[in-house]
């Protein structure tokens, strides 16, 4: 089942084991894979790994690293695409509240799975998209 939608930082900090991610963040993950849950990303996710990578903002090896761990046997983390019903609900969130595309894409993941997203993000975080961190 699931549980949460993860930002992209969020997916490279756990990755990386990054102080930056918070308690509650890594816990709400961490329940997650003991309870045999899900966290969901956003194909936007690898796109930014990628735009990352390339600006060297993150290691290059970043996407190969993080796609081992979502193709590995009973890993957490779950690709969503971005398909009509993400889409659609990128409907319901206002562009001035959160006007980065890939950031109203993730939002709009976590609407369309009906769950909240694992950000830092603040203009998530003030939005009415339910948020964890």
């Amino acid at each position: 089942m699931i549980v949460a939608v993860a930002d992209t930082h969020t997916v490279i900090w756990y990755l990386f084991q990054d102080s930056r991610l918070s308690s509650t963040a890594q816990s709400f993950i961490e329940q997650a894979v003991h309870e045999g849950n899900q966290i969901a990303f956003s194909s936007i996710t690898l796109a930014e790994i990628v735009y990352l990578s390339e600006r060297n903002r993150i290691p290059a090896a970043t996407l190969s690293k993080f796609l081992g761990v979502v193709n590995a046997g009973q890993s957490v983390w779950v690709e969503v695409p971005i398909e009509h019903r993400v889409v659609i609900a990128m409907q319901m969130i206002d562009r001035a509240q959160i006007p980065e595309l890939a950031d109203r894409i993730i939002a709009a993941t976590a609407v369309h799975c009906g769950v909240p997203v694992i950000t830092r993000d603040h203009k998530i975080q003030a939005s009415s998209i339910s948020t964890i961190w």
